[in-house]
C-alpha cells in the first residue's frame, strides 16, 4: 500500500459520523417583475446585448433576415433559419473561424442578468458560440427564469455534458478602462424572442 492509500483510508476511517441536512436555500422570487420578458431585455441590454423585436404581424424572423442579408457565411443550427456552413459537417472547431453569423436557439434565459444558456445540444459544436464574429440566438419567452437559483435547477443547466451562461457579447476594459467588445469572442449578441416549433421541447 502507497503513502497515498494510507492518508486515504486513514481519512475515511475518521470520517464524522454525522447526517446534517443541507440548509435550505430560498428562491428570492418573492418580488418578481411585472413582465420577465421585458426584465430579461432590460438585463441583456445593460451587458451589450441587441434585444430583436419582433414585428408585430408578418415574418416573425424578419429582424435575423435583415441581419444576415450581407453575410457570406451563416452557420445556424435551428430549423427556422436556413445558412451556408453545415453544423453537421463541421469536423474541428477551427472550421469555424470565418463564421460571419452563427444562429442558436437558447436552451434557456435568466432574466436577472440577461444570460441565455447554451448547453452542448444547443450548439453541436461547442467552439461555434465564441469562433462566429456574430452570434444570433432564437429564445422562447416560456423558456425565462427569474433568476440564477432557478437557472440552477434547470435540468439543462445540470445535466447536459457542456453548458455556459452568454451575458452580452465578449468585452474587456483591463487597459486603460476602454471598453471593447469582441475581444475574446463574439462582436454581437443579439436575442428575438420567439417560441420554440410545437414538438420541440427544451428538455
Amino acid at each position: 500500500m502507497s503513502s497515498r492509500d494510507d492518508i486515504m483510508a486513514s481519512i475515511r476511517a475518521n470520517l464524522p459520523d454525522a447526517d446534517r441536512p443541507l440548509p435550505h436555500v430560498p428562491l428570492f422570487d418573492d418580488d418578481p417583475p411585472a413582465s420577465i420578458l421585458l426584465a430579461f431585455k432590460d438585463g441583456l441590454q445593460r451587458m451589450g446585448g441587441v434585444f430583436l423585436d419582433p414585428p408585430a404581424s408578418g415574418d416573425l424572423l424578419a429582424p435575423v433576415r435583415a441581419k444576415i442579408a450581407a453575410a457570406k457565411i451563416v452557420c445556424s443550427i435551428v430549423p427556422e433559419i436556413a445558412g451556408n456552413r453545415d453544423i453537421a459537417g463541421v469536423g474541428a472547431p477551427r472550421d469555424l473561424a470565418d463564421v460571419d453569423f452563427a444562429i442558436v436557439r437558447a436552451s434557456f434565459a435568466v432574466a436577472e442578468t440577461g444570460s441565455v444558456l447554451l448547453s452542448d445540444a444547443d450548439l453541436r459544436v461547442n467552439g461555434v458560440a465564441y469562433l462566429a464574429q456574430h452570434l444570433i440566438v432564437l429564445l422562447d419567452p416560456a423558456d425565462i427564469v427569474i433568476n440564477l437559483h432557478h437557472a440552477y435547477r434547470r435540468p439543462q443547466f445540470r445535466d447536459r455534458h457542456y453548458a455556459s451562461f452568454h451575458t452580452g457579447p465578449s468585452a474587456t476594459a483591463d487597459i486603460e478602462g476602454v471598453l471593447i467588445h469582441g475581444a475574446q469572442g463574439v462582436r454581437s449578441l443579439s436575442v428575438l424572442p420567439i417560441a420554440r416549433a410545437v414538438g420541440n421541447s427544451a428538455h
